[in-house]
């Protein structure tokens, strides 16, 4: 009597291998749905972006929350760089891990196991790391922390004060509330005040770029203020950080920022997109796509196989970049229905390739375990390198 067959096993390391070997080949060989990397317009819009701060005299500090990837951050510094940012601990020590050697937590921490997890890597790490606050608490919890892990002068850690531009999120609500803070950092040998923190979240997606300038011309007053009254207490600000894809020109015109901290331009997702365009700014592509294929049809419509645990809703459904003349619908977890724009025209034929554009980038990346990247163009290109995503899931 035969044995049973062993179990077939199709876990991440089966997927992995199985990317890996599309290596060298077309794009068509990528199965579906898949997380695309057009290299050559993600190239572009790095150098365009670069070549901005450059220009405007500014520092570089990509939000590394878009992608996830320690490749991609190390890129982004070869390209002049000074590090990137992140907005969880478990993400500056995946991307630390991966050789990533500057790195910003532009959040707040208060869970002393996260901070023990940070302190640890800050006292025998080879990164160098920031951390923004907007509490007594966050600064005494970061300090005893440091102090458990036995950090000293030599391993302390960057500190910047985050103040509430304008978004209603973190951060000190009023501008003179800096100061105490500032002053209760400098009680810490292991504390390093860096400067503030300035970044207007919402501003970053209002659609007319009037609106975009009411909104930073908000947070430039409050910036000011938070200064004057630093400077007041003979406390020198060494730098103002922030500024996002959808707002980093007006930061650079202020100047005030010092350092921006653009995350999306490297993509450039469909809701980016839909913003009116600033001709002070550099042209970014669409360069993240997911791949998919039609797998159903009707005479009205056709149905693909990339739902939404491929990718993120949260800013409005994917665009169809390829084939034109199609509106992606919501189908589920696992599917899209696409709809022709022309009334009488037929749906595409089952086994068609459609290019999705995410709506956000950020979520839609922590979907997936890599990327595939591709040379070449979409359709007639060829896969050429397998990209980790080594933050996925790093949550916490």
């Amino acid at each position: 009597m035969n044995p049973p067959p062993e179990p077939v096993s199709f876990g991440a390391s089966q997927r992995l291998a199985l990317a890996n070997s599309w290596v060298g080949q077309s794009v068509a060989c990528i199965d579906t749905p898949a997380l695309v990397i057009d290299l050559e317009a993600m190239e572009r819009n790095l150098a365009r972006m670069a070549v901005f701060a450059l220009t405007h005299g500014l520092k570089l500090r990509p939000h590394a929350k878009t992608h996830k990837s320690a490749e991609l951050a190390l890129l982004q510094m070869a390209q002049g760089a000074v590090g990137v940012c992140v907005q969880k601990v478990d993400e500056a020590l995946a991307l630390a891990q991966g050789g990533v050697s500057n790195i910003y937590i532009t959040n707040e921490v208060l869970a002393t196991v996260k901070l023990a997890r940070l302190a640890t890597a800050v006292q025998t790490a080879t990164a160098r790391f920031a951390i923004a606050v907007d509490s007594a608490l966050g600064i005494e919890r970061l300090a005893q922390a440091l102090q458990q892990a036995q950090a000293d002068r030599l391993n302390a850690i960057d500190v910047f004060v985050e103040l509430d531009v304008g978004q209603g999120r973190c951060g000190v609500t009023t501008p003179s509330a800096v100061v105490p803070l500032v002053q209760q950092i400098g009680q810490h040998p292991a504390l390093r005040f860096a400067g503030l923190q300035a970044y207007h979240g919402a501003a970053q997606h209002l659609r007319s770029a009037t609106e975009r300038d009411a909104a930073l011309a908000t947070a430039t007053a409050r910036v000011r203020e938070a200064v004057s009254h630093l400077q007041s207490a003979h406390i020198e600000t060494p730098l103002i950080t922030g500024a996002g894809t959808g707002s980093f020109v007006r930061e650079a015109g202020s100047r005030l920022w010092g350092e921006l901290q653009v995350g999306s331009y490297l993509f450039m997702d469909a809701d980016y997109a839909a913003n009116q365009t600033d001709p002070n700014a550099p042209t970014f592509e669409h360069a993240l796509f997911v791949k998919s294929q039609v797998m159903s049809r009707s005479s009205s419509h056709a149905v693909c196989d990339a739902g939404h645990k491929s990718h993120a809703i949260d800013s409005g459904l994917p665009q169809v970049a390829h084939p034109p003349g199609l509106r992606y619908a919501n189908g589920g977890d696992e599917h899209g229905v696409l709809h022709p724009d022309t009334s009488g025209e037929l749906p595409p034929e089952l086994g068609t390739t459609v290019w999705l554009i995410p709506g956000h980038c950020d979520p839609t990346v922590n979907l997936h375990d890599f990327y595939i990247g591709v040379r070449g163009g979409l359709r007639r290109g060829h896969v050429e390198r397998i990209i980790a995503i080594d933050a996925r899931g790093a949550l916490a």
